[in-house]
């Protein structure tokens, strides 16, 4: 390997190395706020890395893995994530769990997958990075070890993503077992060498499909979502919702990419069909719920059916760099938007112990017992059911604007209700955080650390500036695609 080469990989080399100071500073000195502060710092240094990477040219490193600007613009994404996670948990995991340290460790490992599949153009690294995000997942959803809730919602991960992801190794090996390779753009020659309707070929991208579907829960593949969501530490189910199925999104991407897989009309057109479903029963079924995490869970099945318009966009439309920069501005905005909306949640949660159970109710009054909460989630509600002035309403706009491009109306009209369904429950939220309390306290509510103002301010911030001045994203996406 050249120099170039390891410039390129330097936010992998970084969490690879961090990882390895992690374990060792566990083994010597047990200290949550130390290995809170170092697992910050990596992530942190790892995002500005991407920087440093990006200065070279795209770089080939082995028929693994390909770094180019929209492999850095995710790396960097998922490690700033992970970074706000980190510091959401510090708090909450002294309060649950009886070795807290190594939960830092697995979430460092854990985005280290994601960025591995951020840049994996074969199937070898898609697969790495794929187990190392869902491995390390399996232990953090079931980390705080004092309820016995987040052990059931991490058998069934454990049991139903395992299930997955060897349905997708199967379904790959079945490809492999036809075309010779596992090369994401030589896999796509070969696929156009073969004559179609193969019965083995067909079981093979059935299969992929399949396992793919599973991980970014897509209906009728979503049944494990809610359950999964509600049982899960509350940081742990904001970057569940937002690294863990982005990552997967823009791996998804990169092979149909590579691989020209647009070009198989039937399967795109399958995607479109799951879009409406998921679009449809995700908001459906969000509207029965009174819990806040299973509410989101059921959004974010709706918020995957719409990015997945831009599959049948790409298919269509004659701009087909506006379908991919309009999915990539969406996963930035939904990914900030998450965060913050599980940002709250993990900071009214942080002292509860026995279960973690976030009602409707149990937010009533927050406005006037803790505004600068309220108000983080009076933003994320509002970007969430895309209100102008949030990046949530310029991401579906993008949304909106690829699908019109495409002329794919049916999507297009399933998106419009979808949408006008969400604004329902999300301000169904807002409005329960606006009525008075009952007992109105006599002082008003104290806060717990400094986090409270840091980072719903930052996030606060950062959905805001999206939603009022995209100029900057917008362009940086168009000179990279």
């Amino acid at each position: 390997m050249t120099g170039a080469d390891f410039q390129s990989l330097s936010p992998l080399l970084i969490l690879s190395g961090g990882a390895a100071v992690l374990m060792l500073q566990i083994a010597f000195v047990r200290s949550v706020n130390l290995t809170a502060t170092l697992t910050t710092l990596i992530l942190a240094l790892a995002a500005l890395s991407c920087v440093y990477a990006g200065q070279i040219e795209e770089q080939r490193v082995t028929p693994l893995l390909l770094a180019d600007q929209f492999a850095l613009l995710f790396c960097s994404l998922f490690c700033a994530a992970a970074a706000v996670t980190a510091l959401l948990s510090h708090d909450y995991i002294q309060h649950h769990g009886d070795e807290p340290e190594e939960y830092f460790l697995l979430l460092t490992l854990s985005t280290m997958g994601a960025c591995v599949l951020a840049y994996a153009v074969h199937v070898a690294s898609f697969l790495l990075g794929l187990e190392l995000l869902s491995v390390s997942l399996y232990a953090l959803i079931a980390y705080p070890n004092k309820s016995i809730l987040p052990l059931e919602a991490a058998t069934k991960y454990l049991v139903l993503s395992g299930a997955a992801s060897a349905t997708a190794l199967f379904g790959f090996a079945l490809l492999y077992a036809v075309t010779g390779t596992l090369e994401f753009s030589t896999l796509g020659t070969r696929l156009g060498e073969t004559i179609s309707g193969q019965p083995v070929l067909i079981a093979g991208a059935a299969m992929v499909f399949a396992g793919m579907a599973f991980k970014l829960s897509i209906v009728p593949f979503h049944l494990w979502t809610p359950d999964v969501y509600d049982g899960a530490p509350s940081p742990i189910t904001g970057y569940l919702a937002s690294v863990a199925k982005a990552a997967v999104f823009i791996a998804v991407l990169r092979l149909f990419l590579e691989a020209d897989l647009f070009r198989y009309q039937l399967l795109v057109e399958l995607i479109g069909l799951m879009a409406i479903l998921s679009m449809l029963a995700g908001n459906l079924l969000a509207l029965l719920q009174t819990n806040i995490k299973r509410m989101l869970a059921y959004s974010s099945i709706a918020h995957i059916g719409y990015l997945l318009i831009i599959f049948m966009a790409y298919l269509t439309s004659s701009d087909r760099a506006l379908t991919v920069e309009a999915a990539a501005y969406y996963l930035i905005a939904y990914t900030a938007t998450t965060l913050a909306a599980f940002g709250l949640l993990t900071l009214i949660s942080a002292q509860q112990v026995e279960r973690e159970n976030i009602e409707l109710h149990h937010v009533t009054g927050l406005f006037w017992q803790r505004p600068l909460l309220a108000a983080l989630m009076l933003v994320a509600m509002l970007s969430l059911a895309g209100i102008p002035l949030t990046a949530g309403f310029i991401a579906k706009f993008y949304l909106f604007s690829a699908a019109v491009n495409g002329q794919n109306w049916t999507l297009l009209g399933s998106l419009i209700l979808g949408s006008g369904i969400g604004i329902y429950y999300y301000l169904r939220v807002v409005y329960y955080m606006t009525r008075r309390p009952e007992h109105q306290p006599t002082e008003p509510g104290t806060t717990q650390s400094w986090r409270e103002f840091a980072l719903p301010g930052a996030l606060i911030a950062a959905i805001l500036l999206l939603g009022t001045m995209p100029q900057a994203l917008i362009a940086f996406l168009e000179s990279i695609l």
